[in-house]
């Protein structure tokens, strides 16, 4: 059955979400072979195409957009930030229509099967303040106060983005201190200073 040997490299991955380049380099096989195969399996209805070379199992309860994250970039970083960060972190109840991503590279918007990611160019030299979701997790993102400090730093860079905030519920956990030392980190002066403002209005 075509398509059959395939399944068995995506099993050894133990991951819901693949790409062709992973199992090309894992089963030796050329890569257009491997592409054939893979739609092969689509058609059957057992994986479903994500994006350009990312594929994922079919009714696999691991699957979610977040777990699709690194996969999008895989030679540049990029961290869950913004809404979708304060989100998850429990400051903002609403459910974000998009995945707020902080990058280094271009600001664009990646419309996929498993969700719309927007991603946000911030500064090289700002870009810092995240780690793996829960310590364990299969994506990065930004501490809480990073997370809205990176939302005040776009508003003051892209006027409206960001300018406003639904209901925001702050933790004992969250500290306004931090967040005034990320604002402090800020490369540029006029976007620090703006930062640091509207973090005592909140």
């Amino acid at each position: 059955m075509p398509g059959q040997s395939i399944i068995s490299y995506i099993k050894q991955l133990r991951r819901p979400v693949f790409t062709t380049h992973e199992l090309t380099v894992l089963s030796g096989k050329s890569q257009s072979n491997v592409t054939q195969a893979l739609n092969f399996l689509k058609r059957q209805g057992l994986i479903i195409k994500i994006y350009r070379g990312i594929w994922a199992e079919a009714g696999n309860e691991r699957l979610s957009p977040y777990s699709v994250i690194p996969h999008l970039f895989p030679r540049r970083r990029a961290y869950v930030s913004f809404i979708s960060a304060l989100h998850l972190c429990g400051i903002i109840e609403q459910i974000p229509q998009e995945i707020t991503l902080a990058s280094t590279g271009h600001t664009k918007i990646m419309r996929t099967k498993a969700g719309i990611f927007s991603v946000h160019r911030i500064s090289p030299l700002f870009f810092d303040g995240f780690d793996w979701y829960k310590g364990r997790g299969s994506f990065l993102i930004a501490e809480p106060e990073k997370a809205l400090v990176d939302s005040l730093y776009l508003s003051a860079c892209k006027g409206r983005l960001f300018s406003y905030f639904p209901e925001l519920h702050f933790p004992k956990s969250f500290s306004l201190k931090k967040a005034k030392a990320w604002a402090e980190k800020i490369p540029n002066p006029k976007i620090s200073s703006h930062v640091r403002r509207k973090l005592a209005v909140l």
